[in-house]
């Protein structure tokens, strides 16, 4: 592809985000978009969110290399993901007017479980930021043929600066043509993938039989069940997925959304599962599987067809990186820095937004330059602290019992117990075992202390049930919300 093809897409890009700048005039307006996108804006948000890098580079290539045992993340395990999203999550934080998961945790727990919970969010996002930007600069390096690093320097200075200005609503506004783009670009390839083999029946019929097994023969069960729970609850906790579902217009909308995405994620996700498997055949002995896509574009799409993949897969990875560096930013910002400095005013908030996607943009280039692997750092981001994350929130939301020793424990509990499981005992379940460990823990310590206060979250009928969270919601500086 021409590199002013490239150099034009992202250029639009950024154009797109100035002039939502302009439109952002609060801290919630940057964050949830005013809380008034339509169930199919948040769903193909939500897609796009998920489907990023670790689908189309990491698990692509790891299925090039060992079948579908090599990526059981994509899209089943994400696809789940979703689905108990819809089901658990999706109803309560909205009504409960929340921001972030801090917000949560200070009205269930009080503000040292906020804080320390965002403490442990944070490095999660940032893990999975940094696999986001090793792709695109893998993708920059392919279109562009310029060094891999030099390449992620470049990705990581020009994603800071989407983010900075265009906030939620810039990445929500581009996801719906950005997930249509890569759905169709994706189909293309496919199918003249097919086509290069004698058909979709002859190609199927090349892929050696053991690669369409899930379970990887070395696996024991309890690792096969710890690999497929990490993507399944690990990642249901994120915030980047907290920030979506609280932007809708709605309880109802947010439900119907998570469903949505969850099929949509199901279905388009299998497009690279099935590249993956019949890669082999279409390039043997490839050096770096998780070029495989790119190099797969290159060697059998039209020109045109090409530049479209290209700008389609660097638009699957923008909706990513921009939503994580937004979730690291709100928990910072909205949950420490807004709360410690005492901002008062909604442009002194929009600013310490705005600087906090920097600095974790910083932070996330540093460990995607000495990171080894997309794929490795997307598994590293669903786990790390995750397991108590994921107790303390459902305990909350549901579960009248306990407190704010309770909620610390388990939090530290689940942070500890993943690498003392994996790295000190060798335990076949190190994520499984570290929800056990901060289940046990919160329920011990529940027994000693008594309930915390403000267990159910107030909401405003008036409000449709949704109040604002901590800080006021501010204008919305007259940005237009998309209207299905």
């Amino acid at each position: 592809m021409s590199w002013w093809f490239l150099l034009g897409y992202l250029g639009l890009q950024l154009a797109f985000s100035l002039w939502l700048a302009r439109r952002i005039g609060s801290e919630t307006d940057y964050f949830t978009g005013g809380r008034r996108l339509g169930t199919g804006f948040i769903a193909f948000s939500l897609f796009a969110t998920w489907f990023g890098a670790e689908t189309c580079l990491g698990s692509s290539g790891a299925i090039y290399e060992s079948g579908l045992s090599g990526a059981r993340a994509d899209p089943f395990g994400y696809s789940l993901c979703l689905l108990l999203l819809g089901l658990l999550l999706a109803v309560p934080l909205w009504r409960g007017g929340y921001i972030t998961l801090g917000d949560l945790y200070r009205s269930r727990f009080g503000p040292g479980v906020e804080r320390l919970g965002v403490l442990i969010l944070v490095p999660s996002s940032l893990i999975w930021a940094a696999a986001q930007i090793r792709a695109f600069g893998q993708v920059v390096s392919t279109t562009m043929d310029v060094d891999v690093t030099l390449a992620i320097y470049l990705s990581a200075a020009f994603v800071v600066a989407y983010t900075f200005f265009g906030g939620l609503l810039g990445d929500i506004y581009t996801d719906v043509v950005q997930g249509v783009v890569l759905a169709v670009s994706l189909l293309v390839m496919l199918l003249v993938g097919f086509e290069a083999l004698g058909g979709a029946g002859a190609a199927l019929e090349q892929v050696e039989p053991e690669r369409w097994s899930l379970l990887a023969a070395d696996e024991s069960v309890w690792e096969q069940l710890d690999r497929w729970s990490i993507p399944i609850m690990g990642s249901l906790v994120a915030q980047e997925l907290i920030a979506r579902v609280v932007a809708s217009r709605n309880a109802e909308t947010a439900r119907r959304a998570s469903y949505t995405a969850c099929l949509i994620y199901l279905c388009i996700g299998s497009v690279p599962v099935l590249l993956g498997l019949v890669g082999p055949s279409l390039v043997p002995a490839l050096d770096d599987p998780e070029q495989l896509l790119p190099v797969l574009a290159q060697r059998l799409l039209p020109q045109f067809w090409y530049a479209l993949f290209s700008c389609a897969l660097i638009s699957a990875i923008l909706s990513t990186i921009d939503s994580i560096l937004l979730a690291s930013s709100a928990l910072l910002s909205h949950n420490l820095v807004v709360v410690v400095l005492r901002l008062e005013s909604e442009r002194a908030r929009l600013v310490s937004a705005r600087v906090l996607v920097v600095v974790t943009g910083g932070f996330a280039l540093i460990v995607a330059l000495y990171a080894e692997g997309v794929y490795e750092l997307v598994e590293t981001a669903s786990a790390f602290g995750t397991a108590g994350v994921l107790v303390t929130t459902l305990f909350a939301l549901y579960l009248p019992v306990g407190g704010q020793r309770a909620a610390t424990a388990s939090l530290v509990a689940g942070l500890v117990t993943t690498p003392l499981a994996e790295y000190g005992f060798g335990l076949p379940a190190p994520f499984l075992t570290s929800v056990a460990a901060a289940l046990i823990t919160y329920l011990v310590l529940a027994k000693l202390e008594p309930t915390g206060v403000g267990f159910r979250p107030k909401t405003n009928p008036a409000n449709g049930g949704a109040p604002p969270a901590r800080l006021p919601a501010g204008r919305h500086a007259g940005v237009p919300a998309p209207r299905e």
